[in-house]
Parts: structure tokens; sequence; C-alpha cells
């Protein structure tokens, strides 16, 4: 008996198959299909039980399926109920604007956030579930998690980008503030992080 898709399916580090790039997908299948229905289980399901946090996207990687498939959430208002726009093999064709600094956490990496650079506008390429292809731009925040999730179906953590910037990490409070961590003492040799 198959168990439901929940937030416990969402894999972390030191998780060895979020370090693998992801396969294209051919054809959108039905397999396909209900890979998406699952990660939007996986997110929904993690909302409930996070007070401080929401979930904005998620690639299928992160519930252990290496195939290049992310979704975006369609708000990042923390409407109820969310909804979801899967990109099937998603891909950045253009990098444009300049780097940008904001705070980014993971599902796949407890505990730990970090102050990441991304370009403030790029521009995608990806299909939809009809086998359309689609294409636009995106700024701000939404052009920053497009960043993060094509990363995960190329094996990149967020992380890697601040690997040497020992004031970039952060952690979440209870209060839902984050502090900063102590880069020698939690990170710099971190088994988790690093392998």
């Amino acid at each position: 008996m198959n168990m439901a898709t929940n937030k416990d399916s969402i894999i972390t580090l030191p998780n060895l198959h979020l370090r693998k790039r992801s396969k294209r997908v051919g054809i959108i299948t039905d397999n396909i299909k209900k890979l998406v229905e699952d990660m939007e289980l996986a997110v929904i399901d993690w909302d409930k039980s996070r007070d401080h946090e929401v979930t904005v996207a998620l690639a299928a990687v992160q519930i252990d399926h290496l195939l290049r498939v992310v979704i975006v959430r369609d708000d990042f208002d923390h409407g109820t109920p969310a909804k979801y726009t899967p990109l099937i093999n998603p891909e950045i064709v253009k990098y444009e604007g300049k780097m940008e600094y904001d705070y980014e956490g993971c599902l796949s990496i407890r505990s730990v956030y970090g102050y990441v650079p991304r370009y403030s506008k790029i521009r995608v390429k990806a299909t939809d579930l009809e086998g359309k292809i689609v294409r636009f731009s995106a700024t701000g925040f939404l052009s920053r998690v497009i960043q993060h999730e094509v990363d995960h179906t190329n094996g990149i953590l967020f992380v890697d980008h601040i690997k040497d910037a020992p004031d970039a990490f952060y952690e979440l409070t209870a209060k839902g503030e984050l502090e900063a961590l102590d880069y020698d003492k939690k990170i710099k040799n971190s088994r988790i992080l690093w392998q």
C-alpha cells in the first residue's frame, strides 16, 4: 500500500540525490501529472506544519524524483488555498538586471537560511502540463524563486552560492526571526551541508 505524499516525503541534506542533475522530461505522461500532484501535496502539508514559513516552490528532486519538474506558487501572499504553476524542463535563457541579495531558505536544508545573490531579472523557457512551450520574464522575488528551483534541477543548492561568505548564514528562531549563525562552528565543516 502506497503512503500518501506529505511533508515527510521531502528529502533533506545530507541526501546525495540533492547534488545530482535531474533528467529532462520527454513526453508529459500521467506519471508526470501525478508527480506534480504529489509535489503539491508535499508542500501544502509542509505549510500546515509551520507558523513562520511558507512554501513558494518545490523541485521534483526534493521528493526524490530526479526529473526537471518544478512548481511555483501563484501568489506569495500566503493566500489559501495555495495554487501552484508547474514548469516542466525550466531553463533560464537570459540573466538580466543587477545582482541583488536577499534571504533564502530551502525545505531540503533544515534550519539554515542564507543571504544569497541572484539576478534581479531573468527570461525563462519551460513547458506546461499540456506540452506547450511557455516563455516569460521574471523579476524581483519570482526571479529569485525560479533561479533557486532551476539550481535544484542542476544539483545546486543555495548554500553553494555563499559557501565562502562567513556572514551570510542564518537560522530561523522560534519567534520567526533570523539570527546569524557561527560560521566556524556550524557551517564551515558541516558534514550535512558539504559532502
